[in-house]
């Protein structure tokens, strides 16, 4: 399937946002995701199932003052 990543288009076969974030080397509970818009808490990664075309945003915390 096709997602758009941070803005950039990835082909992969993940299933659910967690196997998309291991495919994609995505590792650590600190992480915000969201998918179409929609803030998915690191709890319901394994349920929230993909679909082709889906945006998905993948966001650090940043550090600075």
């Amino acid at each position: 399937m096709t997602y758009i990543v941070n803005g950039e288009t990835v082909e992969s076969a993940a299933a659910t946002l967690s196997e998309l974030l291991s495919a994609l080397d995505y590792e650590g509970d600190w992480l915000a995701t969201a998918v179409n818009g929609e803030l998915v808490h690191r709890e319901a990664r394994n349920a929230v199932r993909l679909s082709d075309g889906d945006r998905i945003e993948v966001l650090s915390p940043m550090q600075g003052g």
